[in-house]
């Protein structure tokens, strides 16, 4: 088994920071480049609302930029020594542009945090890590928040 390119899938939350040291870990252990891939929601592609062109525009290139920043400073001490990383910023639906970017850079492996939502909050929301899984062209590492007791 080789694994070259690993898919670290972030949105910035608890999850994500939990499931970071398990791709740096495989990372540093394959000795593969990490990409560090964070999704924007696009609301408009996927709710279907006739928003004006001009202000979704300026609004994404904002929040691109913000993301982008957010990237590149965040897990900085997980990081250290680290070389070989790319920061991605995305447009869509997270889990198609995550399993897109994973299919098109021929990605060996993917690692996402997962939430673990029940009951209304995952009809609601639904589980973007359940999704990779299913649409991934590669083998996916799914890392949920231990419990607290």
């Amino acid at each position: 088994m080789e694994i070259k390119k690993i898919l670290f899938a972030t949105d910035f939350s608890e999850g994500s920071s939990n499931s970071l040291p398990y791709a740096v870990d495989f990372a540093k252990r394959y000795g593969a480049k990490l990409y560090f891939v964070h999704v924007i929601y696009d609301i408009a592609k996927t709710s279907g609302w006739y928003v004006p062109h001009v202000s979704m525009d300026e609004m994404y290139k904002d929040m691109e930029k913000n993301a982008k920043a957010q990237l590149e400073k965040s897990f900085t001490e997980e990081m250290r020594g680290f070389k070989d990383v790319e920061h991605v910023v995305l447009k869509g639906t997270p889990y198609e542009e995550v399993a897109r970017f994973a299919e098109e850079n021929n990605i060996d492996l993917i690692v996402i945090g997962t939430h673990g939502r029940k009951g209304l909050d995952r009809m609601l929301f639904g589980s973007t890590a359940e999704q990779v899984v299913r649409l991934a062209p590669c083998p996916v590492l799914t890392v949920r928040l231990p419990k607290h007791t």
